[in-house]
């Protein structure tokens, strides 16, 4: 008999197998999956609906003839000059580290990863404070030389080399734990083979040890490129025209919306070419067995003489003094004067905020992480796939352009919400949600998906599914399943993600500027305000709380990358 044309959907899962109750709980989360990729990609499709000609057509033309040339110079020369200090300083400190031993590789080993812990902007306020004319550098020579003004030529810090020299030294750690993790892995007995062949050290390095390990090269230069263009505070405050810096400008100084979207959409064509080449190079990446053996054995491949040790630990010893000693202990001398002692009375206020904004944004981002870590566990569909994907790309997103791309659609759906109220309800105050915390704790939650999810996702891999079954047979119901197994379990896991948001939010300073009430001030938003009044001194302890804050993530990505 023939089956007819259209069967019930509870019946073809008959048919295929599928008990009709684990369908459904699949069906669910793919559902929950695609509400929380719709909200992601929001401010991508407000961004994309501009860039197609909606709301100021005209506009692009007049940022062609004025100010989008410069936009994108400077950015491209940033992510040059900044790329290329990062990408040298990562391999060549990679490679001392994971094929040679000199004395105090162990120490550097982890210390080469602290820069990361110091947010690019304060990189940027402390080293202008350093080097500036009235810094403590060009003081001194003058008073060693005798030297006056004009006598001399002295690198001009708040410049665009000077920004690639402070983005390229906090970022390069990006670089370096990658390239240090495809060093040690990576098959080492074609370099030994071509070392056999009467190769000199430096001709292998170049011919077999760097072209299996420029996959992980090429991503760690991809993410550090994502942070170039996403910089706000060090152009900023180097007065540097970018992408970051002119949709700031253009959106809440001069309040031109439309130009700030189209900018908006020129840069997310950055961010997109960013993306994509930083997922091909993943996919291309590949580990060697061999390469693990010859780790386990500690032997180096490289045998260095008693002069290259020592020039091997001064260069990766002048990294870490640049990117992390060197501030921290310039932040440190003036967190101890009295001038900044004595600014730190209103301290509680400013860091309430930020506990507050990042304990709220981290709840969201755990929950919204666990929701997509379960989907992608219950639902193999690409419809699922595709959706976590798509509501985990906001790390890539630059937060100025998270907030801009945000504001225009809930702008307007503010207005007719607040209309509605008004003509329905009697409602006679302001907007509902433009200037509040909510549309802030939104963008974050967008912005930060991607940390969260990781760290869940990982944890909920490391749970036999099998666990879940047995529970459910023994008659334990969904929420027994989760209060018993997933929680204990998990709970590593969450508490982590929780931290490492927590930590990112207490951190994040374009976003924040652009969408937090007039009466929330965070740490990263006081810091930005004090050193842009030349008031270093007063910035220096939120700014020593900021730099403590992010050696957490540092320390736990250090230990992945040892891994």
């Amino acid at each position: 008999m023939a089956l007819p044309s259209v069967l019930p959907l509870g019946r073809l899962r008959q048919i295929a197998g599928v008990p009709a109750s684990s369908a459904a709980r699949a069906e669910g989360w793919t559902l929950a999956a695609l509400v929380l990729a719709g909200l992601a990609g929001l401010p991508i499709a407000a961004i994309l609906w501009s860039a197609s000609g909606g709301g100021g057509g005209e506009a692009i033309g007049a940022l062609a003839g004025t100010v989008l040339p410069a936009y994108i110079a400077n950015t491209g020369l940033l992510m040059l000059l900044a790329g290329t200090i990062a990408g040298v300083t990562g391999t060549g400190t990679a490679w001392l580290v994971a094929a040679t031993r000199f004395p105090g590789r162990g120490v550097l080993g982890w210390a080469l990863v602290l820069p990361l812990a110091l947010p690019a902007y304060l990189a940027a306020y402390i080293y202008a404070g350093i080097l500036d004319f009235a810094g403590p550098v060009q003081s001194a020579l003058r008073g060693w030389t005798g030297w006056s003004a004009g006598d001399y030529w002295f690198p001009d810090i708040r410049s665009p080399g000077g920004g690639a020299f402070v983005l390229g030294s906090v970022l390069y750690p990006y670089v370096y734990l990658l390239a240090r993790t495809a060093f040690a892995t990576q098959s080492r007995s074609q370099f030994r083979a071509a070392r056999s062949l009467g190769a000199a050290p430096a001709r292998a390095f170049w011919r077999v040890a760097l072209p299996a390990a420029r996959p992980a090269i090429a991503g760690g230069l991809a993410l550090v490129l994502m942070e170039v263009l996403a910089d706000f505070g060090v152009a900023e405050y180097f007065a540097i025209p970018t992408f970051s810096t002119g949709i700031f400008r253009a959106w809440l100084a001069m309040g031109d919306k439309a130009s700030a979207l189209k900018l908006a959409a020129v840069m997310l064509l950055f961010v997109i070419a960013l993306v994509a080449w930083e997922a091909r190079t993943r996919a291309a990446r590949s580990d060697s067995r061999d390469g693990l053996a010859a780790q386990r054995s500690d032997e180096p491949l490289v045998d260095l003489s008693p002069a290259a040790k020592a020039l091997a630990l001064l260069a990766c010893l002048v990294p870490v003094l640049i990117g992390f000693l060197i501030p921290a202990g310039y932040l440190l001398s003036l967190a101890l004067t009295p001038i900044a002692q004595a600014a730190a009375g209103d301290l509680a206020t400013y860091l309430g905020g930020s506990l507050w904004l990042g304990s709220i944004a981290a709840a969201v981002c755990v929950a919204a992480a666990l929701v997509l870590a379960f989907a992608r566990a219950r639902s193999a569909s690409r419809l699922t796939a595709g959706a976590i994907r798509l509501a985990t790309l906001g790390y890539a997103l630059p937060g100025a352009l998270l907030a801009v791309g945000l504001l225009a659609p809930l702008g307007a759906f503010d207005i007719a919400l607040t209309r509605f109220a008004r003509d329905q309800l009697g409602w006679d105050g302001g907007l509902l949600l433009t200037g509040t915390s909510a549309v802030l704790v939104y963008a974050l939650g967008v912005r930060f998906m991607t940390v969260a999810y990781n760290t869940v996702g990982g944890g909920l891999a490391r749970i036999p599914p099998g666990l879940d079954a047995a529970a459910r047979s023994l008659g334990a119901r969904p929420s027994r399943v989760l209060a018993r197994i997933y929680a204990p379990l998990l709970a590593p896991s969450l508490g982590g993600a929780a931290a490492l948001v927590f930590i990112d939010t207490l951190r994040e300073l374009p976003a924040t500027l652009i969408l937090r009430p007039f009466n929330l001030e965070t740490l990263a938003t006081r810091t930005y305000r004090l050193a842009g009044d030349e008031r270093l001194v007063e910035a220096a302890i939120p700014a020593l709380i900021l730099l403590a804050a992010g050696l957490l993530p540092v320390l736990v990505l250090n230990r992945l990358g040892k891994r």
